[in-house]
């Protein structure tokens, strides 16, 4: 049965429920900063003593809606015992399917949102296709990527041009190949190329000395290192690409010196 009850009518059961702290507290922030009732789903509750309700699943979307002024959330009724509250609560959420990062990017494109659309323009200007649903890394086609997650960081951190610099890095040269495009290469690529930025003609020159790096081989380099390391795979990625870049663009200069 569903109707409207007061959140004052409301009471949480701590023999199975979770308190509401750390990442329970960032989550009703985050519900409550950008509350809508067309993302609230209603809140599970059963009747206990006194008249109440005892919540079974929607916690922190009612604290949310008090933060927000509401008086009242929508709510489905079911009729349970304590130990049978209980068990629904474990079943609605441990049960739960995790929602990927991919399936949240095409759900933020469709609304709109705007990390969503600048992604989908840098991915655009690559030649990267961002894929909406999970494909083992050796049947990806070149140029297609899963890693919505890097390329919202280091859009956040290094800027679009920059971003495009490093996806152009893959698409455009040789390295074009299946599952290139991972977060390790995408996150290497654009600290590889922030590090160039002080250059002339930077895109040119950095396109030109990628053609000339082979990125699997340092790939598979890395890989070795880690055995005798205590650096990340990621750092040891981003360190031999710098190396490598840093050493064509010098012989390209180099040449160019001498031709003149």
């Amino acid at each position: 049965m569903l109707q409207w009850i007061k959140i004052s009518d409301l009471v949480v059961d701590m023999s199975y429920q979770r308190p509401i702290v750390g990442r329970g507290r960032i989550n009703v922030t985050r519900i409550a900063r950008d509350f809508r009732w067309t993302f609230f789903a209603p809140v599970v509750v059963s009747p206990v003593e006194g008249g109440m309700f005892a919540i079974i699943d929607g916690q922190h979307r009612t604290t949310a809606a008090a933060l927000c002024g509401f008086e009242s959330v929508p709510c489905q009724v079911v009729i349970a015992a304590q130990g049978e509250q209980a068990a629904a609560f474990k079943a609605i959420n441990g049960v739960t399917t995790p929602i990927t990062p991919m399936a949240l990017y095409a759900a933020a494109l469709a609304a709109r949102e705007a990390w969503a659309i600048e992604i989908t323009e840098v991915c655009q200007r690559a030649d990267v296709i961002l894929l909406r649903y999970p494909i083992a890394t050796d049947r990806q086609p070149p140029g297609q990527t899963m890693a919505v997650g890097a390329l919202r960081a280091c859009l956040r951190r290094y800027g679009a041009d920059t971003l495009v610099i490093a996806l152009r890095c893959v698409t455009q040269t040789q390295n074009n190949r299946s599952g290139m495009l991972s977060a390790r290469v995408i996150k290497a690529l654009s600290e590889t190329v922030s590090s160039l930025s002080h250059m002339h003609d930077i895109e040119n020159r950095i396109i030109e000395a990628a053609h000339h790096v082979d990125i699997e081989a340092a790939l598979a380099s890395i890989n070795e290192q880690r055995m005798n390391g205590s650096k990340g795979p990621t750092d040891l990625l981003t360190e031999a690409l710098k190396e490598k870049f840093v050493q064509n663009i010098s012989s390209d200069v180099a040449l160019f010196t001498i031709a003149s």
